[in-house]
């Protein structure tokens, strides 16, 4: 029996196909083969399809470009695109912006000028206003040219006694008097000048910082300081020690209080000024010295808590001679000038005493009249027509 399969057009028995359905099945599977299979586009349909491609990337790309993204794909007209307007837009934003930021950095110039410490508080977010005020001063170098600044007028008391005054930024004491630099001048060595700058220092301090001279002790150290040659002065402070009187003033280079109506409150002096050198005229050198020192002071009643400044203002000046040729004593200084102003003294008692004055005492003697004066101004020198300063006082 064999296995090959009948030819086309053979019968095999009961199984075969008739030839003509054969043939009709071959023609039906090539026709469906030729309709499946993928058919090439044509070059119409191709240009069509790429029109659309193109045209669908400019409307995105447009579209962008309106959103700030990118440029749009065909070029604006100039000054009409949209690039162009929002360039525009953003100019004038910028425009707008540099207004604001110009009127917000004069406000805060002008805040900087009028109130530094506020400013610096803004800044911060702290309030350093306190700090300002209370901040030490540097060295006094040239003569102020104008009063220190107003603070809050806030009560002076016992803890905090310079409180509310310019005061609080003066140095404490002795360390408040600086020496310049010295140097040979008008036919006297740097020695002798700087020695002289020294006992200069050490007079200001004895006459005006020692306890035992403020208390009204008599001040021994001070006197023993100056030449015994001149001897005029030495008699006139020897008599307004021992017996003061209007005309014999011991404060005129002294600060004196009565211990037995007024004690200082603490142990601290505020003092401010500067102490320069010059030629003197005819040979030698002058040492001036212009300080102002403020003192804290409560009544000695048991119980007192007010407190009142009393504010001195002295101008010294030192003659600096070379004893070979001039006759001055070695190791002494010869006073060729001073002066005082004071602030809050009771100028109607010559006892030799300051009697600054409270809030609470029975007025005594004439009103205060004429324009108020600043005790804490520097800038002008003394008034040569009124030493005590006995008119208004705007401040102590």
């Amino acid at each position: 029996m064999s296995d090959k399969p009948p030819s086309p057009g053979q019968s095999s028995g009961d199984d075969a196909l008739p030839d003509e359905v054969w043939e009709r099945f071959v023609r039906d599977n090539e026709r469906d083969i030729r309709s499946s299979a993928p058919k090439e586009p044509s070059a119409r349909a191709r240009m069509v399809t790429d029109r659309l491609r193109k045209e669908q990337e400019a409307a995105e790309s447009a579209a962008r470009a309106r959103k700030g993204r990118r440029a749009p794909a065909e070029p604006e007209g100039w000054r009409t695109g949209p690039a162009w307007q929002e360039m525009n837009g953003r100019a004038g934003r910028r425009r707008r912006m540099w207004g604001v930021l110009g009127i917000l950095v004069a406000a805060a110039v002008l805040l900087v000028a009028l109130n530094p410490s506020r400013a610096l508080s803004l800044l911060t977010g702290e309030d350093r206003s306190e700090d300002t005020a209370t901040a030490p001063l540097p060295a006094e170098t040239a003569t102020p040219t104008a009063a220190p600044p107003s603070f809050d007028p806030e009560r002076a008391t016992l803890k905090e006694p310079f409180r509310g005054s310019p005061a609080m930024q003066y140095a404490d004491g002795a360390a408040g008097i600086e020496l310049p630099e010295a140097t040979a001048m008008g036919g006297v060595s740097k020695d002798r000048v700087a020695k002289a700058l020294a006992a200069t220092r050490t007079l200001l301090i004895e006459s005006n910082l020692s306890p035992t001279t403020l208390r009204g002790e008599r001040p021994e150290t001070a006197l023993g300081l100056i030449d015994p040659l001149e001897k005029d002065t030495v008699d006139h402070f020897t008599t307004a020690l021992a017996k003061p009187d209007k005309e014999h003033d011991p404060l005129t280079l002294f600060s004196r209080f009565d211990p037995r109506k007024v004690v200082p409150v603490g142990n601290v002096v505020k003092t401010r000024g500067m102490m320069t050198l010059s030629k003197r005229p005819g040979g030698g050198a002058t040492v001036h010295a212009d300080y102002t020192f403020v003192y804290p002071l409560v009544k000695a009643a048991p119980g007192s808590t007010e407190v009142a400044r009393t504010i001195v203002r002295r101008t010294l000046d030192v003659a600096v001679l070379d004893p070979s040729v001039n006759r001055a004593t070695e190791g002494k200084l010869w006073i060729a000038a001073y002066d005082v102003e004071i602030g809050n003294t009771d100028c109607d008692t010559h006892d030799g005493y300051l009697h600054p004055e409270f809030a609470d005492d029975t007025p005594m003697g004439p009103s205060p009249s004429g324009p108020a004066s600043d005790p804490y101004d520097r800038s002008k020198p003394l008034d040569q027509g009124n030493p005590g300063n006995c008119g208004l006082l705007s401040r102590t």
